[in-house]
């Protein structure tokens, strides 16, 4: 069975009860499509305010174009992303978080403090590793 069949299934039952650590939880994809490498940087950068596609591309440095464009279909696709065509010549498109997305980018923005402000500690204890 496939996500969206599972999204699907999901969907016509509202019994079920997400449980991330369940091998076909619906819970799972989008969970994985949050904590992944750019979709964290990407929702991080968005609390910052709307970005245009080349702009966040710039922030999220290191990102294909390629990239950053799926992981915004994904996570637009999950609820945490809006993205609005601007009908200017020419025309442009804009992304900002949904209240979802913000309340998610918070959680993993305080993650990112967290290492951010641990990195010695991070250093050390590879270090050490490295020895044994």
């Amino acid at each position: 069975m496939t996500s969206q069949e599972i999204t699907a299934a999901a969907a016509d039952d509202p019994t079920l009860e997400a449980d991330v650590f369940a091998r076909n939880c619906t819970s799972r994809p989008v969970l994985q499509n949050v904590a992944s490498r750019w979709g964290t940087l990407a929702l991080v950068a968005l609390r910052e305010g709307p970005y245009r596609f080349s702009a966040l591309r710039r922030r999220v440095d290191g990102v294909s174009e390629r990239m950053l464009s799926q992981t915004l279909q994904a996570l637009e696709r999950d609820g945490m992303v809006h993205r609005e065509v601007v009908h200017t010549i020419p025309p442009r498109v804009e992304y900002t978080l949904t209240d979802l997305g913000a309340q998610v980018a918070g959680h993993l923005e305080a993650l990112i403090v967290v290492l951010e402000t641990n990195m010695d500690t991070v250093h050390a204890a590879q270090a050490a590793y490295s020895r044994d």
